[in-house]
């Protein structure tokens, strides 16, 4: 069902962008994926200013893959940004980031991320994250009612 939504990844490191993709279509998901390379390009994607002002074309995403390291404006402030926008309090955004620090998941949650992931390194893990990702957001997870930019044409988890 991912490969109907879209999916923001702010990433600035390209290795990181290539594999995610790469396991993004593997997984059958690549039509649902739109980047952008650091944090102020998240803000500026999600407030649908500047280049990603027409949303035909930047739609506002069902879910954010966010980077914590990122240089500039990092995903700790994308986050606090985020859930200050009263039409982004429910977005759902996760945390994909290679840092496996306690601090780092502390602060995520503190500041609002719905779930917190550690890159793998490998492809083949990658892949099954990308999976079972997938397999959680569409089939398992519920979503919150009364958020804009979560109505969205959702299945009933009974014609799942």
């Amino acid at each position: 069902m991912l490969d109907q939504e879209t999916i923001l990844l702010a990433e600035d490191d390209e290795n990181d962008v290539a594999l995610i993709q790469r396991a993004f279509r593997k997984a059958g998901l690549r039509e649902s994926l739109k980047l952008v390379p650091d944090g102020e390009r998240a803000i500026e994607y999600l407030a649908g200013r500047g280049a990603y002002a027409d949303r035909e074309r930047f739609p506002m995403p069902f879910l954010v893959l966010l980077d914590l390291k990122m240089p500039g404006v990092n995903g700790f402030e994308v986050l606090q940004w985020a859930r200050a926008q009263p039409d982004l309090k429910r977005l759902l955004i996760v945390v994909l980031t290679s840092s496996n620090l306690q601090e780092d998941v502390d602060r995520s949650y503190e500041l609002g991320a719905n779930s917190y992931l550690v890159k793998p390194v490998e492809f083949k893990d990658m892949v099954n994250l990308v999976q079972r990702f997938e397999a959680y957001w569409t089939e398992l997870n519920r979503i919150p009612t009364g958020s804009e930019t979560l109505k969205l044409a959702r299945p009933e988890p009974s014609l799942l």
